[in-house]
Parts: structure tokens; C-alpha cells; sequence
């Protein structure tokens, strides 16, 4: 799968964006953000299996979803969607939960989609995060999260 992936700016200390040209068209791309059958494949880390608990995607609705760590640990997301504008515009909360399930720092996410010939100009901004550590840890996640985005939309489109 042919894409051009810009690396994570800083537009402020505590705001992440990237940017993706993907190879799959935006309806097809929007669809993989907000349809459990498609979260199951790519959100997380290489090597992480991801588990949809909870999915409501419309506004005010809500998600819920354990991260599966190749060591065994797991990682719990949780969030409420505050814009769903289908195929264009994805907005919500991002907080990941403690070990006793009480969500951390919470940060909104916007996804942004563009339809460029048949490609998607994918702009993702998160913020804003309690520090720059997690901004950069986040940047690192999404990141290889993105890339399996790419794998798994070359794999539905196959």
C-alpha cells in the first residue's frame, strides 16, 4: 500500500497532529474509525490486539476499548463521541483508565478527512495533554497504529 506519512508536529507543547495520505477511499477510512468490525484489526501499538467493549458512535454516545499487550498487560481506553459527520469529521474524549477503571486525563481527538482522487488525506489532532512525555508517548502509539491502519485497509481492499 503506496502512503506518504508526515511525522508528528507540534502546533503547541501539548497538542499532537499527523497527517496520512492513505491509499483507500475516505468513505472506506471513516468507516474503519467508526465500525467495531474494522476497530478490532488496528488500533494500538504492532504486535497489540485490540477488544471493542462498548460502541455508540453518534454524538454523545459512548466507546470503551482494551489495548492487549504482547506482554499480557492490558490498556483500557474509554471516551464520548462529541461530532461524528460521516464521511468527513470525527470527534472525541480520549482517556485511558487506572488499573481500577477511573479514567486518567482526558483529551479530545479530531479526525479530519479528505478525499484526494481516490485517496484520504487523514489529519488527526489530539490535545491537550498533561505534559509533553505523553504527547510524545502518544505520537509513538498513534503512530504505529496508523501504520496498521494502512495494513488493514489494504487488506479490506484486496
Amino acid at each position: 500500500m503506496a502512503s506518504t506519512s508526515e511525522a508528528g508536529t507540534v502546533t503547541g507543547e501539548r497538542e499532537l497532529v499527523i497527517e496520512r495520505r492513505l491509499d483507500a477511499p475516505r468513505d472506506l477510512v471513516f468507516r474503519a474509525w467508526t465500525e467495531p468490525q474494522h476497530l478490532a484489526h488496528w488500533p494500538g501499538p504492532k504486535g497489540f490486539t485490540a477488544t471493542v467493549h462498548t460502541f455508540d458512535c453518534r454524538p454523545g454516545g459512548s466507546f470503551r476499548t482494551c489495548l492487549h499487550a504482547p506482554d499480557g498487560s492490558d490498556h483500557w481506553v474509554r471516551g464520548r463521541y462529541l461530532e461524528v459527520t460521516p464521511p468527513e469529521r470525527l470527534v472525541f474524549t480520549h482517556a485511558w483508565e487506572d488499573g481500577s477503571g477511573r479514567p486518567g486525563p482526558q483529551t479530545i481527538v479530531t479526525v479530519t478527512l479528505k478525499e484526494e482522487a481516490g485517496r484520504t488525506l487523514m489529519h488527526f489532532h489530539q490535545a491537550v495533554f498533561e505534559s509533553r512525555a505523553s504527547r510524545d508517548g502518544h505520537e509513538g502509539g498513534w503512530g504505529e497504529s496508523f501504520d496498521r491502519l494502512e495494513a488493514w485497509l489494504a487488506e479490506v481492499q484486496s
